[in-house]
């Protein structure tokens, strides 16, 4: 039997990414699929699909996109500070760069990499931390189980980087245009409140 496989592209500094996760591994779960994880370099990805970003969207749409955030954290039932004090995602992107690389370095060594990028997404969305330095990688990494010195080592090798690269040309490729999105079997699904949608058609 062809194995049933989500893939799913995001990225850490997305608050709807974060807020998808669990859901998304319920899912997966009771449907017998899988989960592809493909952490992405989303600058690249907005600019080949012409999607507009957080900082150059209009004021209203900036407005309305905190007041979703608070609806979906209650309706998710998922913990969310919409404005965390360490995130400036409104002016100016974070550099979540080494981050990713060391989400990147867990997947290709096997490890359950959506476990830490959510961890990493908690410390930011939820734990008012600002997870995007060296320091605070390692802890969040020892915290959840993971070797955080061997993968920040990894992060810094020319391999990861290129993965890194591939991913996100990949995601290019399968025409992702924001974040989080979900493909299964060719069938896309653009954010997370598409989640019960992908799960009627995970159904047997």
């Amino acid at each position: 039997m062809k194995p049933r496989i989500i893939e799913y592209y995001y990225a850490l500094a997305s608050p709807w990414s974060y807020l998808g996760n669990d859901r998304l591994r319920e899912i997966a779960a009771a449907c017998d699929a899988a989960i592809d994880p493909v952490i992405i370099d989303y600058d690249p990805m907005f600019a080949a699909a012409g999607t507009v970003p957080l900082p150059e969207r209009p004021p209203l749409r900036k407005a309305y996109r905190l007041v979703e955030l608070r609806r979906w954290s209650a309706w998710r039932g998922v913990p969310l500070v919409p404005e965390p004090r360490h995130y400036r995602g409104e002016v100016e992107e974070p550099d979540e760069r080494l981050a990713a690389l060391m989400v990147t370095a867990a997947g290709a060594a096997g490890e359950d990499s959506l476990a830490l990028a959510h961890a990493i997404g908690r410390a930011l969305w939820a734990e008012e931390r600002f997870p995007f330095e060296r320091a605070e990688l390692l802890s969040i990494a020892a915290e959840n189980g993971f070797d955080g010195p061997t993968l920040l080592a990894a992060a810094q090798t020319p391999e990861t980087a290129r993965l890194y690269e591939r991913q996100t040309e990949r995601a290019i490729a399968r025409g992702v245009f924001g974040m989080p999105f979900y493909i299964f079997r060719d069938e896309p699904f653009w954010g997370q409140d598409r989640l019960e949608m992908l799960e009627a058609a995970l159904a047997p």
